[in-house]
């Protein structure tokens, strides 16, 4: 049974927390401006901005600082600072029981896609694709869809149809089922492990940044060798930015793609606008129903059940 965790309204606290990469405090300040402006308050520890290497501070900050999060009963919703390395680290040092006692909103991408991939397999919660602090929040509109994350987050009904302008149908084809997924890299590094990618029955999102196109085809080689295609009911890619070998290599991230998986009797989408995309940043909310529809001249993409009561 998924759990949804309950809307955020005006007024409410939101957390934020650094579970990977250093923060830089004024991208913070810019990104909380941002939250103030649309009506919400924020909650922050100080040691967020603790540096230790490549994190925001040693593995067990970063756990207390999530833990702390969750057992906060005023805090509503956990927006994460932002991604980079880090996440896998914390795991083990994570308090289950608070953790899973309080379901509540949960937004990242990238590094953090093994956090929603954590909460969704061992919790069932459903959990949110989207937005971060530091990034989107702290460059304003037009970096993320203020009212498509309205709709996600605040309203208890099926958000309905996603902008999918820009996109381009790799496959055509229709399909119905859970939509799943999130950072290719993190994806394809759960495999073997207690929080390893489902995506039997599922609508598989999928997107990456600046990876080499061997990379992204490594990657979907090792994703579909461990049967973790077998079974996806579709196939949505984010804009795959700068996932390109030279400015001349004579082929697009599209062509690597179909090679990888065209031949998969399934609908391929391109091209979403969630993650590592520069405009327009949607929230994807991850476990529950969707419809995706490549049988036309333009895809259509609906979130057909609610993702927060």
């Amino acid at each position: 049974m998924r759990v949804k965790p309950p809307r955020l309204q005006p007024g409410d606290l939101i957390g934020i927390v650094a579970p990977a990469s250093n923060v830089k405090p004024a991208w913070l300040e810019a990104g909380i401006t941002e939250l103030h402006r649309l009506g919400f308050r924020t909650r922050f520890l100080d040691s967020i901005f603790d540096q230790r290497k490549y994190t925001a501070g040693d593995d067990r900050r970063r756990a207390q600082e999530l833990n702390h999060m969750f057992a906060d009963p005023e805090v509503k919703a956990i927006f994460a600072a932002r991604g980079g390395y880090g996440s896998v680290r914390i795991l083990p040092l994570l308090d289950h029981h608070t953790i899973e006692a309080h379901p509540k909103i949960f937004m990242g991408y990238s590094d953090v896609t093994t956090l929603l991939l954590y909460f969704q397999r061992l919790f069932h919660w459903v959990v949110f694709h989207g937005p971060m602090v530091t990034r989107e929040f702290a460059r304003g509109e037009p970096h993320y869809d203020r009212h498509w994350l309205r709709r996600v987050l605040g309203e208890a009904r099926a958000p309905g149809r996603v902008d999918t302008t820009g996109t381009h149908i790799l496959r055509p084809g229709a399909a119905h089922g859970k939509l799943v997924g999130g950072c290719l890299p993190m994806l394809t590094s759960s495999l073997g492990t207690e929080y390893e990618l489902d995506a039997r029955g599922a609508l598989l999102f999928i997107e990456d940044y600046a990876s080499k196109p061997y990379q992204i085809d490594r990657m979907l080689t090792h994703l579909r060798a461990a049967g973790k295609l077998t079974g996806v009911r579709g196939l949505i890619f984010g804009e795959m930015r700068d996932c390109t070998q030279h400015p001349d290599q004579g082929y697009t991230i599209m062509d690597v793609i179909l090679d990888c998986v065209g031949d998969l009797d399934v609908p391929i989408l391109f091209g979403l606008r969630s993650g590592h995309s520069d405009h327009n940043n949607l929230v994807l909310p991850l476990g529950v129903e969707a419809t995706l529809d490549c049988q036309g001249t333009e895809a259509v993409l609906s979130i057909d059940e609610p993702a927060v009561v």
